[in-house]
């Protein structure tokens, strides 16, 4: 026997489940999903948190420095700013032997620089894929969390963390609100 539903009992229904709606907490785009470029870096595959960045460049000509940190891959001009450089897979201690082709602009001040070898794509995952946000041993605290993309793990680079090492190999304090005090 076919049950009818009248209409008087559909919009109480829809003005429950309406109701209803508003008591349930907000849901964000951000908060459900992660934005993430998949890199490889000294042939090691990883991923960088797309917010992070403020930019992606292939082939960008980038000046060699003379100096003791190899990491330091030179300046390279963006709109008439000057940015230093560094090598992600040297800065992760594991340089390649070629030079890297593809870099990265870190978000935040002072501008910086971040080169990798590779760039297999962009991705979006979501934010419970993303395990163990913690600093992984032996990385010098640039790795925050690991994700699983196309059936393999991969380390997912902390960029603040890294600005945090180069401010560091470069001897520079970093000036927090409570230095300035």
């Amino acid at each position: 026997m076919a049950m009818t539903v009248s209409v008087a009992d559909r919009i109480a229904r829809l003005r429950l489940d309406f109701d209803r709606s508003f008591a349930e907490p907000v849901r964000r785009h951000d908060e459900e999903h992660v934005e993430l470029l998949a890199v490889h870096a000294g042939g090691r595959p990883y991923a960088l948190r797309l917010a992070q960045t403020a930019g992606l460049h292939p082939d960008r000509p980038v000046t060699p420095l003379p100096g003791p940190l190899a990491a330091l891959l030179g300046l390279a001009g963006f709109a008439g700013t000057v940015i230093p450089v560094y090598d992600l897979s040297a800065l992760l201690g594991h340089p390649g032997p070629d030079r890297p082709r593809w870099m990265v602009l870190a978000v935040g001040a002072p501008p910086l620089g971040l080169a990798f070898h590779e760039l297999d794509g962009h991705v979006r995952v979501e934010a419970e894929a993303i395990v163990d946000e913690e600093p992984a041993e032996g990385q010098r605290g640039c790795l925050r969390g690991m994700v699983r993309l196309d059936g393999a793990p991969r380390l997912i680079v902390d960029v603040p963390a890294t600005r945090a090492l180069v401010h560091a190999l470069a001897g520079h304090i970093q000036v927090t609100e409570e230095t300035r005090r």
